[in-house]
């Protein structure tokens, strides 16, 4: 019962907690139990709150027991990825430079999922200053995946995805600056919602989403189901004044007939970075469930995918490692080598100056308009989320249809998004020839989630989550 328990996605442990089927301290325990049995194979998590979350789960119960009014996650147990502050556990980024932090408060997404009646049980691992499309760090090691334990989850939500994906959580949070909701995401087999800048606060988070990289940096829902997204979604999204890209926009139901009238664009590859074979399937599979369920689907590969790529690096690798620079100025023997890839990406490059800036954030805005007037037409997109599955640990290029893929390049399917600003969506859709999940990316306008997670949720009918390896020999002690 316990085991089964914590395979239920967060929508079904609520409602079974609300009609008295089981109860919150049955959940929180059975969650438990698997994190006590996997951890120590996946290491995932970095702190953990057992006694206070025994102890939330027992009033959940008592509060059900009373026929109080209850939240619409009212004793589900989530997590939250360590660089988002979740008040008396570790915010430490994965780095030595803030080892031993601890956050003094709740982020005000962190206290609408605690309003809505969710439990945390812990934070996650993430590699260090999360500049990695894997996690690792000097703090807590190498996480693995439940698909395989040699290799990654993906990076830098990897420790979410982990726990996420192996039932130690029900849902959670992470942040997306280059693909680190979504390509965790896929390589785990769940579900990860990107939204638009600003629809969900990204306050609290560390490092701060402000200036330049407030356009391509937000935190967003990591579940087992699409529904488990929306659910998350509708109670997280919302201003917040520490957020500089907030805008009061209410959230809408799609109606189901305007739906089936949009025409959605599919591209398998964008025709200079090679995807596997079974990355394109997906894309089909996932394009033919729509035409089935009476969508207009077409091919279509937009302009500009190359510049937006351009724009993006310019920001996330030579910006960001300015801001390391500065950071391990004194301190560089604190330095974890996967900061150190970062600055030997960024020291190929011209040195980042204002002119370079300046026409970096001006050729964004004059791209991002002509994308968009693309999406009229297509105002959803599919397409592949990286060139391929997980990596084994520490790789760093690829051999794919006879070509080479390096590293960075590998995951620009995702990149091109964070720098135009769109919402995104993974859903898993396939798998490749060792059994490892593949997960297909759904793309719309800004500030259209809802719709972009209702056609997800169509795709899901056709794939979805499956048990990863790492369950099978789990069970009820």
């Amino acid at each position: 019962m316990n085991s089964a328990l914590a395979r239920a996605p967060a929508w079904q442990i609520a409602a079974g907690i609300r009609d008295r089927q089981f109860s919150s301290h049955d959940v929180v325990d059975a969650h438990f139990r698997l994190i006590h049995q996997l951890e120590p194979k996946l290491h995932a998590f970095v702190s953990l709150d057992e006694e206070s979350a025994r102890q939330q789960a027992k009033r959940a119960d008592e509060a059900i027991a009373s026929r109080q009014p209850v939240g619409p996650l009212h004793g589900v147990p989530i997590t939250i990825k360590s660089s988002i502050d979740v008040a008396g556990l570790l915010c430490e980024t994965g780095t030595r430079l803030r080892q031993g932090n601890i956050a003094t408060s709740d982020a005000p997404l962190v206290s609408r999922l605690k309003s809505a009646g969710a439990i945390v049980l812990g934070n996650t691992a993430v590699p260090e200053f999360l500049m990695a499309w894997e996690t690792r760090s000097a703090l807590y090691g190498t996480t693995n995946s439940p698909w395989d334990l040699e290799r990654t989850p993906g990076g830098s939500s990897g420790g979410e995805a982990a726990a996420i994906a192996a039932c130690c959580s029900a849902g959670g949070i992470g942040s997306d600056g280059g693909g680190s909701i979504r390509v965790p995401a896929h390589f785990s087999g769940i579900c990860g919602l990107k939204p638009t800048p600003g629809r969900i606060p990204a306050t609290g988070h560390f490092p701060s989403s402000v200036g330049p990289f407030s356009l391509i940096g937000v935190v967003g829902p990591m579940a087992r189901t699409v529904r488990d997204l929306q659910l998350m979604f509708d109670i997280v999204a919302g201003p917040d004044n520490g957020d500089p890209n907030a805008a009061p926009v209410p959230l809408r139901k799609p109606d189901k007939a305007a739906l089936r009238q949009l025409r959605i664009g599919y591209f398998e590859d964008d025709g200079r970075i090679p995807v596997t074979k079974e990355t394109r399937v997906a894309v089909q599979s996932a394009a033919q469930a729509l035409r089935e369920d009476g969508f207009t689907v077409e091919p279509f590969l937009p302009e500009g995918l190359d510049e937006a790529l351009r724009l993006w690096h310019v920001l996330f690798v030579d910006g960001v490692s300015v801001l390391l620079r500065q950071a391990y100025k004194d301190h560089e023997a604190d330095m974890f080598p996967i900061v150190r890839e970062v600055l030997d990406f960024s020291a190929k490059d011209p040195p980042l100056t204002t002119d370079i800036l300046l026409n970096t954030l001006f050729g964004r805005d004059v791209l991002r308009s002509r994308f968009l007037d693309q999406m009229n037409r297509y105002p959803i997109l599919l397409c592949p989320v990286a060139s391929g599955p997980a990596f084994r640990h520490g790789e760093r290029r690829w051999e794919i249809e006879g070509r080479i893929v390096e590293y960075l390049n590998a995951f620009c399917y995702s990149q091109w998004f964070n720098l135009l600003g769109n919402p995104a969506a993974v859903v898993p859709m396939g798998s490749s020839p060792e059994g490892l999940p593949i997960g297909v990316q759904v793309v719309g306008r800004p500030w259209e989630e809802e719709q972009v997670l209702a056609v997800a949720e169509r795709i899901e009918h056709a794939g979805g989550w499956r048990e990863p390896p790492i369950l099978k020999g789990a069970a009820d002690d």
